[in-house]
């Protein structure tokens, strides 16, 4: 439904020198990243609901509610949960969840790469690791590329 709402029509002039003789139009898919970030949106801002049992003369009838009446109730192009999520932090064989423990953190990243939120708060653990890597490559005419091998120093970041 998202996609179909962010169809937008593109167009393509046709004749000599870009003249317009032939106007060609069709509806076209929004980039991948536009339709994503519009996602994101929806779920940071999605409804926490409950579920409610009443009787009706059909029987026992599950209805959803808003948790909190302060909030504007959503509407129907709005997301909405009656679960948290699971926690994916730690490990759950249940969800699949392997947690994030060891994983590899970016220490300057503000983003879901980064130490702090990566790792859940538990903090992070550094290393120093030095790897072999080719290096002052040179090009010979024709046809080859000789290379040296250099030893560099990388800190590694992992969460605790």
């Amino acid at each position: 439904q998202s996609i179909l709402d962010h169809m937008h029509l593109k167009c393509k002039c046709h004749g000599l020198s870009g003249s317009c003789e032939v106007k060609t139009c069709w509806w076209a898919q929004p980039d991948f990243r536009v339709i994503g970030d519009y996602l994101k949106d929806k779920y940071d801002s999605a409804s926490e609901m409950v579920v409610e049992k009443h009787r009706e003369s059909r029987g026992w009838v599950e209805t959803l509610r808003a948790k909190y009446e302060l909030f504007k109730p959503p509407t129907e192009r709005d997301l909405v949960y009656y679960e948290n999520s699971p926690n994916f932090c730690e490990p759950n064989a249940e969800t699949g969840s392997f947690g994030t423990r060891d994983r590899i953190c970016n220490v300057t990243s503000h983003g879901i790469d980064g130490c702090d939120l990566l790792c859940c708060g538990r903090g992070h653990n550094t290393r120093t690791e030095k790897r072999k890597e080719k290096c002052h490559c040179i090009f010979h005419w024709c046809c080859y590329v000789s290379c040296q091998e250099c030893i560099r120093v990388y800190d590694v970041h992992t969460c605790k």
